[in-house]
């Protein structure tokens, strides 16, 4: 059981991590000194430039986790649940940064830094199911038991996604509705290419603890497999006989 580091693995894991960076400093670069001020909320508002690009990329993350649910449970094939172990631990990244950036953003607008309504609590109920997610993991020292469980959690969990995406459609709350289906969004022109700068920088953010992350599940699958064959070797030097005199 031994899996190759191939090339191109390997000058991801070179390449991403500084492409990473060079993103994020391009768009706070972006986001302070060539979005434009909005009119009404002020600086403020610049938060939004890594709060909802931090929020669809989570979609994004647990989206990944779904499919490579369905598919280890189809194949039992281990890699699938390496996929969806690190895509959702990403996946509560970005849903933290969510979760911290919304009351930055809330307390000078709102006067709150938290309030129960539709999006947030949507989101709250979403970052929590996926951390169970991470807990059932632990129910059990059976690997083939934490991975079946996981994944379908993994597929419970995604039909909040849905949720959360339209309950500001769904229910009237305090959170704006910024991207619209029709008619474009509220956005002008240099605010939405920082948007988007934010949502590239956090796709490849995704990409480059991806690809971290995988490797490093089935590294410590393979060094779980070698300790249950070393355990189940017999012992080379047993008790020896007792001489004679």
């Amino acid at each position: 059981m031994t899996s190759a580091r191939t090339p191109w693995l390997g000058a991801a894991q070179i390449a991403l991590p500084l492409m990473t960076l060079a993103l994020v400093i391009y768009t706070l670069h972006g986001a302070f000194f060539f979005a434009a001020r909005e009119k009404v909320m002020g600086d403020v508002q610049r938060i939004f430039y890594f709060h909802a690009p931090a929020g669809l990329v989570c979609f994004l993350a647990f989206f990944v986790t779904f499919i490579a649910s369905i598919t280890y449970l189809a194949t039992r094939n281990t890699f699938w649940d390496h996929v969806g172990h690190a895509s959702t631990e990403v996946g509560l990244l970005l849903c933290s940064i969510v979760l911290l950036t919304g009351p930055l953003w809330a307390r000078p607008v709102w006067g709150t830094y938290w309030t129960w309504e539709a999006r947030l609590t949507t989101t709250l109920i979403l970052w929590l199911i996926y951390m169970g997610y991470l807990l059932v993991r632990r129910y059990t020292d059976n690997p083939e038991q934490q991975a079946r469980f996981a994944a379908v959690m993994g597929i419970i969990g995604f039909l909040d996604v849905p949720i959360v995406y339209w309950s500001v459609s769904w229910w009237r709350g305090h959170h704006p509705l910024v991207l619209k289906i029709s008619g474009g969004g509220g956005l002008e022109p240099s605010m939405r290419t920082v948007f988007m700068r934010g949502i590239v920088t956090y796709l490849v953010m995704y990409a480059c603890l991806m690809v971290l992350r995988v490797p490093l599940g089935r590294a410590e699958e393979e060094l779980r497999w070698l300790a249950e064959r070393a355990a189940a070797l017999p012992r080379r030097q047993g008790a020896r006989p007792a001489r004679i005199s």
